[in-house]
Parts: C-alpha cells; sequence; structure tokens
C-alpha cells in the first residue's frame, strides 16, 4: 500500500534577526561585548554567570512534594520493595537511573525497574505493564517521566494493593490518577516556577527533597547508610535534559551547566563516558548538542527498536568495561536506526517529488502512513519532515489490533497535543489515547478511522494557523563583527551556553565570496568563504548538496554558527552553515 500523505512544496527561510531591548547591557559583569548582546536578546543578563547549585529553585515549591519524600521515608524505613516504571526514551532511562541509584545509595533495601516494551504496551503505566510489575511483588510503584495520564493503570495498581508514586511532567488531561503521591510542575495548582522541568529533572528534585526529609529525621546517622552527595547525579540531570528537548530556562541551563561541568571535569560515570567515547566526542570539551546529537539518540535507539534496558543498564553500570560493552550494543542498535530512517525518508520524499506541485498552495500540514514503517522511528520522521517542510506532522504506523499509533511534531505557534485534544472533543471516540507536549505528541486510534482523522485534523489546523505561523523563520543574532571571527570568540561562545531549546545557540548572518567548495560524505559541502574585506574561512554546510549548491565565486547569504573544530588534537575556527541562498 502507498505511504498516505498531503503534499506540499518544499519551504523557504525567513530571516529575521532577534530584537535587542533598549536596555541591553553593554559590557555587564564585564562580559564581552558580544555575550552581553545575545544574552540580551535572549531576555538574560549577567546572572547567567552564576552557576552555583544554591541557585536553583528549591525543592518545596513543588506541588505534593513533601507527600512524595514522605511515602518513600516510610518505604525505607519499612523495606518496601520498590519498582520504578520508566519510559522508553533517553529521559525516562535517565530518569530511571537516577532514581533507583539515589535510591539505593540512600539506604533502600530493595528497588529495581521496569520499562514497558512499547510494542506491547505502549506509553506508561498501562493496566497490562501494572501486571508484568505485579509478578515483582513490589510494594509500591514510582512513575518517571510517564504516569499523569495513567488513570486507568494506576487504578489497577491501587486495587492490587499497591503504593503508587507518579512523578512526570507531562501536561494532565481532565482527570489525574488517584495516586498516593503526585509531583508533577504542570499539574494544576503547582505553583513551580520552572514548569519546563524534564521527567530526570523532576525525578532529581524528588530526590533532593528526600534526602533533606532523611537528613533532618536522624535516617543517616541511624544507619540508614551514608548521605549521599546528590550532585553526583547531575550527569544524568544533564543528559536528560537536553535529550528530551525542554525548554532550557535558567533553572534548566544551570542543572545542565553543572552536569557539562562535572563530566568536563572528569567526574562522569561509566555508563556516559562510554557514549560518549562510542561517539568519537571529548568529555573534556562535551557542550549540551552532543547530548542531543550524539549520546540522546544512541540511548533512544534501544528504546525505538528493542528495549530500553540496556540504555538503563549501561547508565547504572560502574564497570568501565561493562558499560563499554552495553554503548557499543546501543551504538549498533543506533546504526539501525538510521538504516531505518534512511528507508522511511527516501519513500516519503519518493512520494512527494513525484508530484511536482511548483506553485501550488501548500496546506496547513498533513498525516503520513505506510504500513511498513517502524513504530519506534515515526517521530524521528515526523521531525524530519517538519524541520524540512516547516508544517505540523504526524507519521502513523500500524499497531496491533487494527490500531495505527502516530506521532506528532509541531511548529512554532501551534500547540499540537492541545490540537489533539480539541480534535478529541469535536469527535468523541474517534482518538484511543493522546498526550505530549506543546511541540511533540503522541496518540493512537483505530486504522479505520485514519482517513476520518486526517480530515479532523486539518481542520483543526486551518483554523489555527495562519500565513505567517507557516513561514518558516530562520532568528539570527544580525551580523558579526570582522573582529569576531576568531577562535577565542568561538570558544567563549562555546563555553558560554549550555545553548539549546528555548534559548538558542547563537546564529549569525552575512554575505560571503564562495572561494571554493566540495562535496563530502555525498551530501555535505565543505567551504571556503571570504566575508567582505576579510580573509577566507573554513565552513562546512551538512546537508547542503539536496537543496542548493553556489559556484566558485558567488556571492551568498549564510546563515552561520561560529564552531572551534577539533582536528588531530589542534582547535581551529570554522563555520557551520545552517542556511546558505543567492545574494
Amino acid at each position: 500500500m502507498p505511504a498516505r500523505i498531503a503534499i506540499f512544496m518544499r519551504a523557504n527561510k525567513h530571516i529575521r534577526a532577534r530584537p535587542i531591548p533598549v536596555q541591553a547591557p553593554a559590557d555587564s559583569a564585564g562580559l564581552h561585548p558580544l555575550l552581553s548582546r545575545l544574552y540580551a536578546a535572549r531576555n538574560a543578563d549577567d546572572s547567567e554567570l552564576e552557576d552555583s547549585l544554591s541557585s536553583l529553585l528549591p525543592p518545596d515549591g513543588l506541588l505534593g512534594i513533601d507527600v512524595a519524600a514522605g511515602l518513600l521515608e516510610e518505604a525505607l524505613r519499612q523495606r518496601w520493595r520498590i519498582l520504578v516504571v520508566g519510559d522508553f526514551d533517553a529521559d525516562g532511562a535517565t530518569s530511571s537511573a537516577l532514581v533507583v541509584s539515589a535510591l539505593r545509595d540512600m539506604g533502600a533495601a530493595h528497588v529495581d525497574y521496569l520499562v514497558p516494551d512499547r510494542f506491547r504496551f505502549g506509553y506508561g503505566l498501562t493496566p497490562g505493564i501494572v501486571e508484568v510489575a505485579l509478578g515483582r511483588e513490589p510494594d509500591l510503584l514510582i512513575t518517571v517521566d510517564n504516569g499523569i495520564s495513567s488513570i486507568d493503570g494506576v487504578a489497577r495498581a491501587r486495587e492490587a494493593g499497591l503504593k503508587v508514586l507518579v512523578t512526570d511532567h507531562h501536561l494532565p488531561g481532565d482527570r489525574l490518577p488517584e495516586a498516593d503521591a503526585i509531583v508533577n510542575p504542570n499539574q494544576p495548582g503547582c505553583g513551580f516556577a520552572s514548569r519546563s522541568l524534564a521527567g530526570v529533572g523532576v525525578a532529581f528534585y524528588l530526590m533532593m527533597a528526600l534526602r533533606s526529609r532523611l537528613r533532618d529525621n536522624g535516617w543517616f546517622e541511624s544507619g540508614g547508610g551514608g548521605e549521599p552527595n546528590l550532585a553526583r547525579y547531575l550527569d544524568l540531570v544533564a543528559l536528560g535534559t537536553v535529550a528530551d528537548v525542554v525548554p532550557l530556562d535558567r533553572n534548566n541551563r544551570l542543572l545542565v551547566r553543572q552536569g557539562l561541568r562535572r563530566i568536563r571535569a572528569g567526574h562522569c560515570r561509566p555508563g556516559i563516558a562510554a557514549l560518549l567515547e562510542v561517539a568519537g566526542r571529548n568529555p573534556a570539551r562535551i557542550v549540551a548538542s552532543d547530548f542531543g546529537f550524539a549520546v540522546g539518540p544512541r540511548l533512544n535507539a534501544a528504546g525505538r527498536l528493542d528495549d530500553m534496558s540496556p540504555g538503563i543498564e549501561c547508565l547504572l553500570s560502574e564497570s568501565r568495561d561493562r558499560a563499554l560493552a552495553l554503548a557499543r550494543e546501543l551504538d549498533a542498535l543506533n546504526r539501525e536506526r538510521r538504516e531505518i530512517e534512511a528507508q522511511m525518508k527516501e519513500g516519503a520524499t519518493r512520494y512527494l517529488d513525484a508530484m511536482n506541485l511548483d506553485g501550488a498552495t501548500l496546506p496547513a500540514g498533513f498525516c503520513l502512513h505506510d504500513p511498513e514503517w517502524h513504530q519506534g522511528v515515526i517521530g524521528i520522521l515526523a521531525s524530519r519532515i517538519k524541520e524540512q517542510y516547516h508544517r505540523p506532522v504526524i507519521v502513523f504506523a500500524d499497531a496491533d489490533e487494527g490500531q495505527v499509533k502516530g506521532s506528532a511534531r509541531s511548529i512554532p505557534g501551534l500547540h499540537i497535543r492541545d490540537t489533539l485534544d480539541a480534535v478529541a472533543a469535536r469527535h468523541p471516540g474517534l482518538l484511543d489515547k493522546f498526550g505530549g507536549h506543546a511541540m511533540a505528541a503522541g496518540l493512537s486510534l483505530a486504522a479505520d478511522r485514519l482517513d476520518d482523522f486526517r480530515v479532523a485534523f486539518l481542520d483543526e489546523l486551518e483554523s489555527r494557523l495562519d500565513d505567517d505561523m507557516l513561514t518558516g523563520v530562520l532568528e539570527t543574532d544580525g551580523a558579526l563583527a570582522p573582529e569576531d571571527f576568531s577562535l577565542e570568540v568561538s570558544e567563549l561562545l562555546r563555553d558560554a551556553g549550555p545553548w539549546g531549546q528555548g534559548f538558542p545557540e547563537p546564529l549569525f548572518d552575512g554575505v560571503f565570496t564562495v572561494v571554493s567548495q566540495r562535496v563530502v560524505g555525498e551530501r555535505h559541502l565543505k567551504l571556503s568563504l571570504r566575508p567582505p574585506g576579510g580573509r577566507p574561512l573554513d565552513a562546512i554546510a551538512f546537508g547542503q548538496v539536496e537543496r542548493y549548491v553556489p559556484e566558485t565565486g558567488e556571492r551568498v547569504r549564510v546563515v552561520y554558527r561560529l564552531d572551534s573544530n577539533e582536528y588531530r588534537g589542534m582547535l581551529g575556527l570554522q563555520l557551520v552553515a545552517e542556511w546558505m541562498e543567492p545574494c
């Protein structure tokens, strides 16, 4: 059966400089003027230089955290059997590893983890996964990075006599599960100032609250074990936060910055060190994007194609050799994932290109389905198509019992989870279940209702989107001064992050003359670009061959970032071109 797809043209980019507030500091706290400008454009200031953990928001701002910590203290004192139920992505894996490690370090007698097989049980604490959990004979279930929408699963666990503690960061539905305790910054009534915590961030805050409670109640002095230094878990927090692409608000940036600092200093668990090694990354120079593009995908590959257990075991391992063996297994799974993704993308592109719709009006979004596609990879395909065409995307794959499962990705300005909620409200019974964030969501429905859903979804998009939202905007930090084309400035920007979702890495734009260009690796361009009145600069444009290849001597407008390229132990300045177009 051919892929079912709505057709649209390739999107161009509208390049726009970020506005800088009138009151932008000139050289606040002795900052480099460029860095002051960049912070001001992101509504930040010299407080970005504060990196002490004492600057974190306090745990007591999280609704329900005192009840949750009390429940955990009872579990430790009564020697309950604790089972952590995680999710099958990097955030879920790091959350699971953090809670299991921290509880063991704080003296828990019996603590283990369970991650649902996405192909058998789907996402979250479903009644089916509760039945599996009951075989482990736990007294307490702790969900991490899931559970806020698990109404039936929590009810089944409580019916079976289990205590249930839900920790999550996803948006809740109309009802909350009837758990013994819930910690989620996005639950109604929670006034915590950082609603952007990842699942691993919520887990870390709960462990902070538990340690404080145990300290106050004399647990560590009375034989409960030595009081752990929670900073040793920050490598996990940093990895899960970046890999889950949550907005890097000030609190999240502080968590990630601290995690990166520890890794660079050599204070890193063997599992993360092993994942960095197989990814070819130098721990001493790691930046946030290495989590997003190198480590996270290798962890995610296990949950996408098979079972997340090797990923969690890698993060839990205290043996370098064991961790490296598991990291190599994850690396092999990631290579397999890339092959599957390439085949899926090739099929989708073939359908699009065959239509040749030059001049046609683009629809507001589209749904894509092919029965041969892999459930675990549809989210990546949705992201790739969304990035290329700047339209909301839902990609579906066949599931069991006449169902299809979809993965949705959105564009700025469209809250995809709320959009699905509106579709469900207007068409009762159409969606079996859904959940997620503003920019990403998952859903499932009967396969024979897919066409009905496509019509309802596109109708909803038409009412929510306008032309401005459907125009791809590439925000830059304007032109870079000639004196700032230097390795020193590149290193300054590298260390000034962490940059990421909601706190974007600096991008600059300018006009260059192409001195030379050549294709490398079939899809990429290696270039030499000369700025006006300056010397030629090395540049790389990844994936550029598919879109536009300039000629030698041509003037081009380039949106780029500065990069310190490490080659044979030497650092050199390089521009990474994110976008090129003829002048």
